[in-house]
This record gives structure tokens, C-alpha cells and sequence, in this order.
């Protein structure tokens, strides 16, 4: 039997951010900049007979987070629903909101905690050198995998850097 050799050193590098993204449209906005700013140089490409831009959504996560209070602002109940895209969470929180039956079954009036909901975007990114990375921004960090030219860690924390919003 052969043995297996290692024939590329991939790395994964994180930044904790000192305090959490401020909400989900300060999120947005992050995320759409890198998407049409492109701020890591990326390069269009073909896999598969498809074409890809240079930075794509690949994954993204939406966990919005009800509270039921009763008359003595007493949380009676709680409600996390997960969504697939912008548009379903905030659309998906209007319906958890006015869902009175919710409401009534918790015995209390339905509040946004905004505080404590959770988004994250995977954006896959395709380097001139040929590698294809994820830079996966959360509400709390912002991770860089499966590279392993360190010019790219260099460009994905310069922007970082640059965002008053990932420091």
C-alpha cells in the first residue's frame, strides 16, 4: 500500500471581532461590498461549463430570535427561526411578530431580540493564482479557509482593517 502525501498546505486564519456586527443591514452592506467591490482582487472563472463571478454567496445563515413578554415585561416563551436568505428573515420575523396564535400560545407579546440573533455569509472567492477560498463574515468573526498563498491572508485583513465594523 502507498502512504498518502500532503500536496498543498491549505490554512485557516480567524479575527474575532471586539464587539458584534451592529445589525443585520450594517451586515448587508458589509457582504454586498465585498461582492461588488470586490476588495480581494478576484477573478471571474469557468467550473463545469458554468460561469462564476469572482466572489459568490456560496452559504449564508439568518437565525432571528422572538421573545414573549407578559404584562410585567416577563419572558414567557422564546421563538429562533433559521432562514436561508435576507429577504426569508425579514420576512419570516414580520410573520413570527404578528403571528398572534404565537402569541396567545406563549401567553405573551411577541418582541424582536435583535441583540441576540446570528447572521453569516460564505463568500467564495477565486484568486488570480488559481485558488478558490471562503471568507465566511459573522456577526462575531470573520474567518479565511482553504487557502494557502499567505497573499491572500494579507489582502483579506487589509480590508478587514479598513471595515470600522470587522476592528
Amino acid at each position: 500500500m502507498g502512504d498518502f502525501v500532503q500536496s498543498t498546505n491549505v490554512k485557516t486564519a480567524v479575527r474575532k471581532l471586539a464587539n458584534p456586527i451592529a445589525d443585520v443591514d450594517v451586515f448587508n452592506t458589509i457582504v454586498q461590498a465585498v461582492i461588488t467591490g470586490n476588495p480581494f482582487g478576484c477573478v471571474a472563472y469557468m467550473s463545469g461549463g458554468t460561469n462564476h463571478g469572482p466572489v459568490e454567496k456560496s452559504r449564508e445563515a439568518y437565525t432571528a430570535r422572538i421573545l414573549y413578554e407578559d404584562t410585567n415585561a416577563k419572558v414567557v416563551g422564546t421563538v429562533s427561526d433559521r432562514f436561508t436568505t435576507l429577504a426569508g428573515f425579514n420576512a419570516g420575523i414580520t410573520a413570527l411578530e404578528t403571528n398572534a396564535a404565537l402569541a396567545t400560545a406563549h401567553g405573551g407579546a411577541a418582541n424582536r431580540d435583535a441583540d441576540h440573533e446570528n447572521y453569516s455569509v460564505a463568500l467564495k472567492c477565486h484568486d488570480p493564482n488559481g485558488e478558490l477560498y471562503f471568507v465566511t463574515i459573522s456577526r462575531s468573526q470573520v474567518s479565511l479557509t482553504s487557502f494557502s498563498d499567505d497573499a491572500i491572508r494579507t489582502k483579506v485583513e487589509s480590508w478587514a482593517d479598513s471595515v470600522p465594523a470587522l476592528a
